[in-house]
């Protein structure tokens, strides 16, 4: 969510023959009275004999350098998370004046554009176009203009269709959001994409699937997938996806939740539930009741009895915070005491009134205002003094190395994956809580993890302690460690590989005493700051 914590945002049409009137309906722009061409919505029903050219034709889109790396930079993003519809106008005449394959794709699938009768030649020959008509992705009206019936989003090397990411600004034939409508590829669904766990899986299950895009990512490394979704419409677009795609190892089914699991576990479970906390029920993918929470506390309460030993569960969403209330206690509760590790990676927050405006909508400045009041009234009614946003993820615990436990570590979003560092962290806790590692660390060589930028500040003038934070380097994640005094002159000193009792005796010069060196160590390896080399090190590649 770029500007604003909402989960859609909406373009302008290019070349649309609407008219458009300056007075909104709820904050969205509303077409006035003239007769125009209407364009539905795509069916993602394909005949069986259309298959082979569907799949042509996306491939083709792909050859013309439709992936997410090349469209971002194409229309001069960072990410194509932060696509906005208001820069629409500019994308078009600065990045997508040459209209070459690219731009036409760009225009006609991601920017819901229309495409004259040329335009649309230069892109697709005749019986390609007659087959996305028949596909349902593309309508022609009367005056040859091609319009989308249905994005196709760049995810990393897939291509998924969805509904279109802003049906409620002036797309022709829209001017509210329908209620089965299939969310888009927006930047939460790009969270949980970057950081899934890509291990090899016998089985997966995804919930509220969408138009399964995480199935389909996760049907790359597992024997067989399960994509949930209560809305017919939504489960439709991802068998849809699944068939053009050619995925053959992902089901499809209609359901509420694990309802349609029957009792079986699985190896990844992963979800992007509705989980804005709304005083309204207007959108099913969105809203997940006034606290936001009537959806995704269910899927972590049914992760204890689906969830196969060593396998992963992760949940992108959105949690409001209340004070002196920490987030993994309300996360214990759900799970009613199953015996789980959990990591909370914090990509972000919004103040309650930051929320609050964000989602408010009026056709008028006191609408407006009473919109806000009756978000920032719910949010208060929670207790939230901020939302964050968030990804979870929840492993089995291993008993043999202590209590069930939560670690926090908080980063900017990732623009690239980042679940092998997921799963290192997972590592990384369970390695430090082993009992015998005081034992086995005089045993072993230390060294740097990569490098680190060791960011020391201090106040002039002042006797307060300089405070020292550390950044592994080259990583997906920017996370940000705090460190004593003690841990910064360890990883300070760790130039190159140095053996552990040649450590402790370095510093037990300094008249530090071996227990507090060891806990200082532990410290920097649970933080990945510094890594094992020798027979430590194979234990922990086996674990």
């Amino acid at each position: 969510m770029p500007n604003s914590p909402q989960r859609a945002v909406s373009p302008v049409a290019h070349g649309s023959s609407l008219a458009m009137k300056a007075k909104s309906n709820r904050g969205v722009l509303q077409p006035v009275t003239v007769p125009q061409p209407v364009t539905e919505r795509a069916s993602f029903l394909v005949d069986r004999a259309d298959l082979p050219g569907l799949r042509g034709a996306v491939s083709k889109l792909a050859n013309a350098g439709y992936s997410e790396t090349v469209v971002t930079e194409r229309l001069g993003l960072q990410d194509l998370a932060d696509l906005e519809w208001r820069s629409v106008p500019i994308y078009r005449s600065e990045r997508l004046a040459g209209r070459d394959p690219l731009a036409l794709a760009i225009d006609l699938f991601l920017l819901q554009g229309d495409l004259p009768n040329d335009e649309l030649e230069r892109l697709f020959s005749r019986s390609e176009s007659d087959l996305l008509v028949r596909a349902g992705l593309l309508a022609i009206d009367e005056m040859g203009l091609a319009r989308a019936r249905a994005s196709l989003f760049p995810v990393g090397d897939r291509l998924i269709f969805s509904d279109h990411d802003w049906p409620s600004l002036p797309h022709p034939g829209y001017t509210t959001v329908p209620t089965d409508q299939v969310m888009g590829i927006g930047r939460d669904s790009r969270l949980l994409a970057r950081c899934t766990s890509r291990r090899t899986f016998r089985s997966t299950l995804d919930l509220c699937t969408g138009s399964g895009i995480h199935a389909l990512l996760a049907s790359a490394h597992a024997q067989q997938g399960l994509a949930v979704d209560i809305s017919p419409r939504a489960a439709r677009c991802a068998r849809f996806n699944a068939q053009a795609s050619g995925a053959t190892n992902v089901d499809v089914a209609v359901g509420d939740l694990f309802d349609a699991a029957r009792g079986e576990s699985f190896d990844l479970i992963t979800a992007n539930p509705p989980f804005v906390p709304s005083p309204l029920d207007s959108l099913r993918f969105r809203d997940g009741g006034r606290s936001g929470e009537d959806v995704q506390k269910r899927i972590v309460a049914g992760l204890p009895h689906h969830l196969a030993p060593g396998g992963m569960a992760q949940i992108v969403t959105e949690l409001g915070e209340r004070d002196d209330e920490p987030l993994a206690h309300r996360l214990r509760d759900w799970l009613e005491g199953a015996p789980m590790d959990i990591h909370i990676l914090r990509l972000g927050e919004y103040s309650a009134a930051k929320y609050a405006i964000g989602h408010a909508k009026g056709d008028d400045y006191q609408a407006f205002l009473d919109s806000t009041r009756q978000w920032a009234d719910n949010l208060r009614a929670q207790g939230y003094i901020r939302v964050v946003s968030l990804v979870i993820s929840f492993q089995w615990s291993d008993l043999t190395c202590g209590p069930p436990w939560e670690h926090l570590d908080e980063s900017p979003p990732p623009r690239r994956a980042a679940g092998a560092e997921i799963d290192a962290a997972f590592l990384a806790e369970r390695f430090t809580r082993r009992r015998d590692l005081p034992q086995a660390l005089a045993q072993s060589c230390l060294r740097r993890a990569g490098p680190v930028a060791l960011l020391d500040a201090r106040v002039l003038g002042s006797d307060m302690p300089r405070r020292a934070k550390a950044t592994l380097l080259r990583q997906a994640l920017t996370i940000e460690h705090h460190l004593d005094p003690l841990e910064r002159e360890i990883l300070d000193r760790m130039e190159g590989r140095i053996p552990m009792p040649h450590l402790i005796g370095l510093f037990r010069d300094l008249l530090v005493d071996e227990p507090t060196i060891i806990a200082a160590t532990r410290s920097l390896l649970r933080r990945q700051l510094v890594r094992i080399d020798g027979q430590l090190a194979d234990s922990a590649a086996r674990l």
